[in-house]
């Protein structure tokens, strides 16, 4: 029993732990963390959204085994919410699933489609959950680096296909893309499926910040408005950053009837669904108003604009995301040298503000760190002057650093996290 188990063997060391520990221990020392490292939404869920929970919880024949798949008017919602938005059908029966977020469903995909030795194509930086669901399904990773959506991107795309030996099976994409927040669009969208379609790929699409778009006149697309996706391709969404539900873990896999029908054979197995209230809540958020979205994505925006804005003033330069609720920043000067996650840490010692090293998305984004919009726009400015603070003692933090490194952040730790 000493040797460690075959799967846990093949992922590595989860890079935005380390970060977390230091958080916790800083705080236990009293520490006031402004904390930008986890996209967990700050915001209340609606209250009408509430009101369904309790109101459904009062009736103790809830409380029962659910459905695996989701309850019917859970998916009929979801239904409606595809035809509303993008003008897709999608048939309720076959053609979605309810997943306990969209990480759960993703993963348990990965189980249903994958054979020991495929070759899964997953850009890189992005979220871990893309590449290791697919891990551990005994897959092969190949990476593709998550440069914006367009012809640059579509040649490496071509090349991998070109070069992969066996032939890639299935192909990820995440847009908007967390951690970069990159977008696509539809003629980006239709370029990949003809691309799928002659190299006979799935296509995963993670769609999860479908409604935290900044530019109005561009709402975000989905891949199955793509004529012929719908023959090659699921979709996942998530309600966590829509409606500000992140604990409550509803989530949804739409699209190709055998790929859902898969999905669900899987799932059949593992659980019994989400709590009955909480779908009957999710069922209530999907037909009820938008105004709640409309209110979190200007929240967002109003959000990135102060984090924009008073970084710059800081010193810091940071690109403003066009969408999702997180942006991606560069490295300042002169700190590019030591990576991201020594950085990370440095921010957090002696800037009191905690992000997520760019390593913990794939070693593509060791040169950025990733901060979320979830905390308000005062505790962002307090956060920008700690910057500006820490920034002009650059020389002093980094000699201090250096001198320090066998003892307090070993360069031999960090090496080996961005060699894994």
């Amino acid at each position: 029993m000493s040797e460690e188990f075959h799967r846990i063997k093949r992922l590595p060391p989860y890079v935005l732990e380390v970060v977390n520990k230091q958080k916790a221990q800083a705080r236990a020392d009293g520490k006031d963390i402004i904390d930008f490292g986890m996209g967990n939404p700050d915001m209340p869920t609606p209250q009408h959204i509430v009101d369904k929970l309790i109101e459904t919880v009062s009736d103790p024949k809830t409380h029962r085994y659910s459905a695996s798949k989701g309850i019917t008017g859970l998916r009929k919602a979801q239904a409606g919410y595809y035809e509303r938005r993008f003008g897709v059908t999608l048939n309720p029966e076959t053609q979605i699933v309810a997943t306990l977020g969209s990480k759960e469903g993703l993963a348990n995909l990965a189980q249903a489609i994958t054979t020991p030795g495929d070759v899964i194509l997953v850009p890189n930086p992005t979220y871990p959950i893309h590449a290791f669901g697919f891990i551990l399904s005994g897959g092969v990773v190949r990476h593709l680096p998550a440069v914006k959506p367009g012809a640059e991107y579509l040649a490496g795309l071509e090349r991998a296909l070109k070069h992969s030996v066996p032939a890639p099976s299935a192909l990820v994409l995440n847009y908007p893309a967390n951690p970069t927040a990159y977008v696509a669009d539809l003629d980006f969208y239709t370029e990949v499926v003809a691309i799928a379609k002659k190299h006979d790929l799935i296509l995963i699409s993670d769609l999860a910040y479908a409604e935290i778009y900044f530019d109005e006149d561009k709402p975000t697309p989905s891949l199955l408005q793509v004529p012929g996706a719908m023959d090659l391709a699921v979709e996942f969404t998530s309600m966590s950053k829509t409606y500000s539900m992140p604990g409550w873990r509803v989530g949804f896999a739409v699209g190709n009837e055998r790929l859902i029908t898969a999905l669900a054979r899987i799932k059949s197995y593992l659980d019994y669904g989400a709590f009955t209230p909480i779908q009957v809540a999710a069922t209530a958020a999907l037909n009820g108003p938008d105004d709640c979205i409309e209110e979190a994505r200007q929240l967002y925006k109003s959000r990135r604009d102060v984090l924009v804005e008073s970084m710059g003033q800081a010193g810091w330069e940071i690109p403003p995301p066009a969408a999702t609720m997180f942006a991606w920043a560069p490295i300042p000067e002169p700190f590019k040298e030591v990576g991201s996650l020594v950085f990370s840490m440095l921010l957090m010692e002696h800037a009191d503000m905690a992000v997520a090293p760019g390593i913990g998305f794939g070693e593509y984004g060791d040169g950025f760190v990733r901060i979320g919009l979830v905390e308000n726009e005062q505790r962002i400015r307090q956060a920008a002057r700690n910057v500006k603070r820490f920034m002009s003692n650059a020389v002093e933090i980094l000699a201090k650093y250096h001198a320090e490194q066998n003892t307090v952040v070993p360069l031999s730790d960090a090496g080996q996290v961005r060699q894994k």
